[in-house]
C-alpha cells in the first residue's frame, strides 16, 4: 500500500475547539496529602493549564468536593485565572456522578475532555473511566495531578491509559494548543505563559529575549 505525506495534523491531536477542559479538587486539604509530585511543581502546572485554557477560549470546568467543611479553597492560580466561573462543589468522589458537572460538559458540547486534579487514583480514575464508558475521548495531565504516592499516582494512570485515556503534560498542553508560532494571535500569550510557569523552557525563552530583542521569536 502507498501512503502519502501531507502537512495536516494527526486527528489525535488536540485544538482549541474540540474539547473542554475539567480540574477536579485542586484544594488544599487534598493537596497536604499529595506525595508523588511536589506542591510547587503541581501549583505551576496547574496555573500554566489554567492559563493556557483561558488563553485560548477552551470551556474550563471547575469542581471541588466539600469546599466549606473539608477539603478547602480551590488553588489560587486557578480562580485568579477564572474569578468569575462557577465552580461546582460536590460530596461525589466521582465528578462524573454529580449533574452539576455533567450538565456543564453536555453545555461544552465537545466529545473529547481533559482533566487534571487531585488525587490521581479516586478523584481523576472515576470520572475519566465514566466518560470513557459513556463514549468520550479523554485526556489526562498527568503533572497537574497527584496522589498520597507515587505507587498510587503511577498505578491509576496505568489503569486510565488501559481504558483508553490519553496521558499528556502541562507544557505539551499549552504548546499543543498553539502548534504553529505562525499563529500570530496567540503567539504572545503562549509564551507569556511559558515564561511565568514553563520552567526551564521559560528561563530559555527569557534569556533567548535578553540576548536577542525582538530577533528572539519562533516563529
Amino acid at each position: 500500500m502507498t501512503v502519502t505525506a501531507t502537512p495536516t495534523a494527526g486527528k489525535g491531536l488536540l485544538t482549541p475547539t474540540d474539547h473542554s477542559l475539567i480540574l477536579v479538587d485542586h484544594q488544599s486539604q487534598m493537596a497536604f496529602a499529595t506525595a508523588s509530585i511536589d506542591i510547587g511543581t503541581l501549583r505551576t502546572n496547574t496555573a500554566l493549564i489554567s492559563t493556557a485554557a483561558r488563553d485560548f477560549n477552551v470551556p474550563t470546568i471547575l469542581t471541588t468536593v466539600a469546599e466549606k467543611t473539608f477539603s478547602g479553597p480551590i488553588f489560587s492560580e486557578i480562580k485568579d485565572v477564572f474569578p468569575d466561573a462557577p465552580v461546582y462543589d460536590r460530596t461525589t468522589m466521582n465528578a462524573w456522578e454529580d449533574s452539576q458537572v455533567t450538565d456543564a460538559v453536555n453545555r461544552a458540547g465537545k466529545s473529547r475532555v481533559v482533566i487534571a486534579g487531585l488525587w490521581t487514583s479516586v478523584c481523576i480514575v472515576g470520572p475519566v473511566l465514566s466518560a470513557i464508558d459513556q463514549g468520550f475521548e479523554v485526556f489526562v495531565i498527568t503533572d497537574a495531578s497527584g496522589d498520597v504516592s507515587t505507587e498510587a499516582h503511577e498505578r491509576a494512570v496505568q489503569r486510565m491509559i488501559q481504558a483508553g485515556a490519553r496521558p499528556m503534560t502541562s507544557i505539551q498542553y499549552l504548546l499543543e494548543l498553539q502548534r504553529d508560532w505562525a499563529r500570530g494571535e496567540t503567539y504572545e500569550s503562549t509564551t507569556a505563559a511559558a515564561v511565568k510557569f514553563g520552567g526551564a523552557y521559560g528561563v530559555g525563552l527569557q534569556y533567548a529575549r535578553a540576548m536577542l530583542g525582538a530577533h528572539a521569536r519562533e516563529g
